[in-house]
């Protein structure tokens, strides 16, 4: 058979099997830039109220792409890439950051080989109506649990978002 009609087939299989699933089209939940200026804000406000020594927040959209980052007087420079780092590991993967901390703390260290990959606590999906539409990421507080509890306050702040935990 030819390169051509196997082609063909193939597409025409993959159109008859979307047809029988019923839709060719979905709707996404979409974090907009209000949307990521809002949890951003809020996890700095709860930064200031929490006594945080300092803190670069970033937030991400579903595909790990910068919508909004502050960093707050008194944080360190690289804490900078750190969070936005830790937010696209999150989105990307779809879990928090600690997870993947445990996993290389346990001695899975060849996860640290991934290209683009933050596995430091500090990172967690941002969700709404059980879809991941971002992720948010904090580094430069005084501690990683302090990153993750601003991260966590900040997410919360979406609408009906709450952050998944594992």
């Amino acid at each position: 058979m030819k390169t051509s009609t196997k082609h063909a087939l193939l597409a025409l299989l993959l159109s008859t099997t979307a047809s029988l699933a019923g839709e060719t089209v979905a709707a996404k939940h979409v974090l907009t830039a209000e949307g990521a200026k809002n949890a951003g804000e809020a996890a700095a406000s709860y930064a200031r109220a929490n006594g945080a020594p300092g803190g670069a927040i970033a937030v991400v959209d579903d595909a790990g792409h910068l919508l909004y980052f502050v960093r707050l007087e008194g944080t360190f420079a690289a804490s900078a890439n750190v969070s936005i780092g830790k937010a696209r590991t999150s989105a990307t993967f779809r879990k928090p950051t600690s997870d993947f901390e445990n996993i290389v703390n346990k001695g899975r260290f060849t996860m640290t080989a991934l290209p683009d990959f933050t596995p430091l606590q500090g990172g967690v999906p941002i969700l709404h109506d059980g879809h991941v539409v971002g992720a948010i990421g904090v580094s430069g507080a005084k501690s990683a649990q302090q990153d993750e509890e601003i991260a966590k306050a900040g997410a919360a702040a979406i609408g009906s978002a709450k952050t998944a935990s594992r």
